[in-house]
């Protein structure tokens, strides 16, 4: 957490156990040592496997060929067949660095007041249908992990997750991530900037980004 919701609807039409974790490889390990996951991945676009304890650059290459082996076909068509069946998936983070630790403490903090009482409202044209301050508990030894970062969810699927990260003795990282699932043919050449700018909205709207930390726009959008 977080990473796009394509990987959960996959798993969920196929039936296949899946695990929304905090950030940090240590909480794979445990599932994989459990035999409860065999494949698993972070936003980064590290990928792991049973077989290892790490990100392995070399191990997901291999495992691409292996698929596109398999199944004959291209990256490309392959991508284009799972929006094809499942739609696609635009997803974006917005980084505000180098802020002073106290500015994004006070934005999550202002978030994790605020989330219990954000389903039902309307932003702009979504209804939020859940929110809430991540908190995983392990399903192997049952420890758990707070405040692991603040969720909103839409009616819609769409999603905003903000967390800060990178911090260090007086600066921090502000991180806002924004998904949304198109499934309309006609929209899928969209540019993820576009696809989101609503979102982008919306996420400001909330947290009252451009009041609480004094910038019109993050420092980063990748």
């Amino acid at each position: 957490m977080p990473m796009s919701r394509a990987v959960d609807r996959v798993a969920a039409r196929l039936r296949i156990p899946c695990y929304e974790t905090p950030t940090g490889w240590k909480y794979f390990g445990n599932l994989l040592d459990a035999g409860k996951i065999s494949i698993c991945g972070e936003e980064s676009f590290g990928t792991g496997s049973n077989h290892l304890r790490g990100k392995d650059g070399l191990w997901a290459v291999l495992f691409w060929h292996n698929i596109l082996a398999a199944r004959i076909t291209s990256v490309e068509s392959l991508v284009r067949s799972h929006w094809r069946e499942y739609g696609r998936n635009y997803y974006s983070r917005h980084d505000y660095e180098d802020l002073d630790n106290r500015v994004a403490e006070n934005v999550i903090a202002r978030l994790r007041e605020r989330a219990p009482h954000l389903k039902g409202q309307r932003i702009g044209s979504r209804d939020i249908s859940s929110s809430d301050d991540f908190r995983y508990v392990d399903p192997v030894n049952l420890s758990t992990a707070e405040h692991q970062g603040i969720r909103i969810v839409f009616s819609d699927e769409a999603r905003i997750i903000y967390r800060v990260s990178g911090t260090t003795t007086d600066q921090s990282t502000l991180r806002v991530y924004l998904e949304s699932c198109d499934r309309e043919p006609a929209h899928r050449r969209k540019r993820a900037e576009g696809a989101l700018a609503d979102l982008a909205v919306a996420a400001n709207r909330i947290a009252g980004l451009e009041e609480m930390t004094g910038r019109r726009k993050p420092s980063v959008i990748t």
